[in-house]
């Protein structure tokens, strides 16, 4: 891929949508808005990126990238009417992380096994935040705004790479277990300074199973909750044909159109 003419023409002109919209004269709302509120944004719009692919539509896509593509242009913009930074410094500075952090591919030109690429990577980074060749704790540099699932994963994996990790999956199932069974203890104690706490370290291990099955925890989750919503909304419809509501019935009825709705999708 090669930004041509064509495409530095575009981003141009977005540019110049983006002063239109800020400027004088320009848009009230779009005049108002401050970094925080268009990094919200655009943390939505990568979200709608990961649905996209999820999709596998090339215009679902194009557009959503569109949309994540405009909103660091209108922060890069925001950067530069204060004094801060250029978008070219922008691409700059990451053309230059790039070719730093690549030096199998950009000086000694070595194809390197993927475990070494990323520890050169690791150690690179570290270099450039000043910490040497030292490798970072496992919570270093986890961003506070990244989603749970996700970080708890970044973590795990980072103190897994320092050797704290099961050998075998049956390890981390019987830790969900050792979890489940100290969470259902709470609860049937009461304790619900216990409770909270219980659920977090069930979660966790969770995820550790995620990770040491090669499942995407955020993917995994965020299949099961399609799959309750269109269970559920099978529920709905099968109970409004009837002049009914899910309220009118009770769960011995809920739970058989639940399964049936399971044997639709297995049927599929």
């Amino acid at each position: 891929m090669t930004l041509n003419n064509r495409a530095g023409h575009s981003v141009l002109r977005i540019e110049e949508i983006i002063e239109k919209l800020t400027g004088p004269g320009g848009c009230a709302w779009d005049r108002r808005q401050k970094k925080e509120d268009v990094g919200k944004y655009l943390l939505d719009e990568a979200y709608e990126v990961i649905d996209a692919i999820d999709e596998g539509s090339p215009d679902a896509l194009k557009e959503e990238l569109g949309d994540v593509l405009f909103q660091i242009l209108f922060l890069a913009k925001m950067a530069e009417k204060k004094g801060e930074f250029t978008l070219s410094d922008i691409v700059d500075g990451i053309s230059n992380k790039m070719i730093l952090r690549h030096p199998h591919v950009f000086e000694t030109r070595q194809d390197l096994p993927v475990d070494e690429v990323r520890a050169n990577w690791q150690r690179i980074k570290n270099r450039e935040r000043g910490k040497g060749d030292d490798e970072s704790s496992p919570i270093d540099a986890v961003p506070r705004s990244m989603p749970l699932l996700m970080a708890a994963r970044t973590i795990t994996s980072r103190a897994a790479g320092k050797g704290f990790d099961w050998e075998e999956t049956d390890g981390v199932v019987e830790k969900i277990e050792e979890e489940l069974a100290e969470l259902k203890e709470a609860i049937a104690e009461g304790r619900k300074d216990r409770i909270e706490g219980e659920i977090g370290d069930l979660f966790l291990s969770l995820v550790n199973l995620c990770r040491f099955v090669q499942a995407d925890p955020e993917k995994a989750l965020r299949s099961s909750l399609r799959k309750f919503s269109a269970r559920f909304s099978f529920i709905e419809e099968s109970l409004k044909r009837e002049g009914r509501t899910p309220q009118d019935a009770g769960m011995e009825e809920l739970d058989a159109l639940w399964n049936r709705a399971k044997e639709m999708e297995r049927n599929r």
